[in-house]
C-alpha cells in the first residue's frame, strides 16, 4: 500500500531523464570565473570552487575551513579540504535508498557548538512485512579525518515515504533543530498527509539535538499532532531561514505547477496544503477551489509561474552592503521548462513589505539546489546537475573593473 508504486517510480524517473537530457542543452558549464550584470551591485564575478559532484543537495562550513556536501543519488558525503574537492568520500554514511528520483541522501547541518558533529537527513530503506519500504530518517555523526563515527539514528519519520520526500534542516540560535519532512503529494496520492494527526509527512519537525521532541513544541500538551510537529499543511519544503531583522523562522515550499511559496512559520499553525492552494496540478486542474480561508496561513512570497523553490538564505554579510537583508532564493526550474534554474533576490523595504525582485544567473541555466552566505560573506551557490558544481558569487568593484 505504502510503497512507491511502479506508475509512480515511473513517472518520476521519466521526468528525471528528460529534465537531464533537454537540460544539457541549455546549461553552461564553468570551468573558469565568468562576470555578469546585476542590479546595486553592478558586476558579480562567480567562480567554481568545485566541480564534478553528483547531484549534490546541501553543504556546510566547517569552522577549519572544510565544505561538507551530500550527493543524493550517490549517497556521498563529499569534502572540500583546503579548497580541494577530495577524490574519496567520507565513510560512514547509513545505507541510502536512492533507487527512484528524488530519494536519497539530503540536507546536512552542524552542530552550533562542536561542528564536527554532523547531522544528515536520508531517504532509509526498510522492510514492512518482508517488503522492500522506505522513510525519512535524521543521523548524527561525529567526523573525525575522513570517516564518521558513533553514527546514530536519532529520528524517523512515522508513516512511510510512498511518493519520496524531501528534507531539509536548520539549527536556530537556541540550538533546536528544525527538520522538514515533504511528501505531501497530490498527483501520487499523498497529500492528505500534509493534514494526518499521525504522520510526520507534510510537516515541520522541532527538535532537541538528539532528536526528540521539544517540550514547549505547539502540540505536545494537547496530542492533536505528534509532539514533534511545530506546523502543518505543508507540501514539500526545502528551505529553512531565520530572518535576522525580525528572528522569525522562514520557510520555501514547492507547488506543483505554480504557487510556490515562502512562508512565515508560527508555532501551531496551519499552511492548508492540500485544502487552501494557489497551485495547480501538473495537468492543469486546481488544487483546490478554496485560495484563501480564515485558519491557515497566507504565504508571504508566491510565485506564478513555478520556479520550483530550493534553498532559502538572508544575506548578512559585509562583501554586498547594497544586498544587506535581501533574501535570495533558488530555484531548480521555472514554468517547468528544463535549463531554467537560477538565483532569485528578493528586495523588501523598511517595513518588510516585498517591492521587488532580481534574478541571477540565469545564463548558467542549471538547478540551484542550496545557497549560502560564507564565512567570508561571500555567496555560495550548489548546482545540482549530474556533474554538478559549487560555485561562489563575488563583487566586482570598480578598481577591478
Amino acid at each position: 500500500m505504502f510503497r512507491v508504486t511502479q506508475a509512480v517510480a515511473v513517472a518520476l524517473s521519466v521526468s528525471a531523464s528528460v529534465l537531464l537530457s533537454a537540460a544539457v542543452v541549455a546549461q553552461t558549464t564553468l570551468t573558469g570565473p565568468v562576470e555578469f550584470h546585476t542590479f546595486e551591485v553592478p558586476t558579480i564575478r562567480v567562480t567554481p570552487v568545485a566541480t564534478g559532484l553528483a547531484n549534490p543537495f546541501a553543504f556546510a562550513f566547517r569552522k577549519n575551513g572544510d565544505i561538507l556536501i551530500t550527493e543524493r543519488y550517490t549517497g556521498k558525503l563529499r569534502i572540500i579540504r583546503e579548497g580541494i574537492l577530495q577524490e574519496a568520500d567520507i565513510s560512514g554514511v547509513p545505507a541510502v535508498y536512492s533507487e527512484v528520483f528524488r530519494a536519497g541522501l539530503m540536507s546536512i547541518a552542524l552542530h552550533p557548538d562542536d561542528d564536527a558533529i554532523v547531522y544528515m537527513t536520508y531517504t532509509k530503506p526498510i522492510a514492512v512485512a518482508g517488503e522492500p519500504e522506505q522513510t525519512v530518517a535524521l543521523v548524527r555523526a561525529r567526523l573525525q579525518e575522513n570517516r564518521l563515527t558513533d553514527v546514530q539514528e536519532i529520528f524517523t519519520a512515522k508513516g512511510l515515504d510512498t511518493a519520496i520526500a524531501g528534507s531539509t534542516l536548520l539549527f536556530t540560535p537556541d540550538k533546536k533543530l528544525f527538520m522538514s519532512v515533504g511528501g505531501a503529494y497530490v498527483f501520487a496520492g499523498t497529500g492528505e498527509f500534509a493534514q494526518d494527526p499521525a504522520l510526520h509527512y507534510g510537516k515541520l519537525l522541532r527538535l532537541n539535538d538528539d532528536g526528540t521532541a521539544v517540550a514547549d513544541n505547539p502540540f505536545v500538551a494537547d496530542g492533536s499532532y505528534l509532539p514533534e510537529v511545530y506546523s502543518v499543511g505543508h507540501r514539500n519544503q526545502l528551505g529553512l531561514a531565520i530572518n535576522p531583522t525580525t528572528g522569525e523562522l522562514w520557510a520555501s515550499e514547492n507547488g506543483p505547477q505554480g504557487g510556490d511559496e515562502v512562508n512565515i512559520i508560527n508555532p501551531g499553525a496551519n499552511y492548508g496544503w492540500p485544502l487552501v492552494s494557489s497551485s495547480r496540478q501538473y495537468r492543469g486542474d486546481w488544487v483546490s477551489s478554496v485560495k484563501q480561508q480564515a485558519g491557515y496561513e497566507d504565504p508571504e512570497l508566491l510565485w506564478w509561474p513555478s520556479i520550483a523553490v530550493s534553498a532559502i538564505m538572508f544575506y548578512g554579510g559585509d562583501q554586498f552592503p547594497e544586498w544587506q537583508g535581501n533574501l535570495f532564493v533558488g530555484s531548480m526550474v521555472m514554468g517547468r521548462i528544463p535549463g531554467t534554474g537560477h538565483l532569485e533576490r528578493v528586495v523588501f523595504n523598511s517595513r518588510g513589505q516585498e517591492i521587488r525582485r532580481e534574478t541571477l544567473l540565469r545564463e548558467i541555466g542549471q538547478r540551484l539546489r542550496d545557497v549560502q552566505q560564507g564565512p567570508d560573506g561571500f555567496i555560495y551557490v550548489l548546482m545540482d546537475e549530474e556533474d554538478g558544481s559549487l560555485l561562489r558569487i563575488e563583487p566586482v568593484r570598480e578598481a577591478e573593473c
